[in-house]
């Protein structure tokens, strides 16, 4: 299945892009995808637990079970004051 990432904030900055699309078999999880975005761009695997990520505009666990045409978003951790 065709899924889409999609990189928010500096994640575009730490990816070069504000996009990128995988191919994944049925039945992975969304863990599984972070696997391979982390793997396609190394500078955001530190990140990786404080990683937001979200499926459509539902936040979602790592054990979330991926459909085809999913998009998943993903942000960093949000900062204020």
């Amino acid at each position: 299945m065709t899924l889409t990432v999609q990189f928010h904030s500096y994640f575009k900055e730490l990816t070069g892009t504000s996009e990128s699309t995988y191919e994944m078999a049925e039945g992975s999880t969304l863990g599984d995808l972070l696997n391979q975005v982390h793997q396609r761009f190394p500078k955001l695997k530190p990140m990786e637990r404080s990683t937001l990520s979200a499926v459509g505009v539902e936040y979602q666990r790592p054990d979330y079970l991926l459909r085809t045409g999913d998009e998943i978003s993903l942000f960093p951790p949000v900062q204020g004051g």
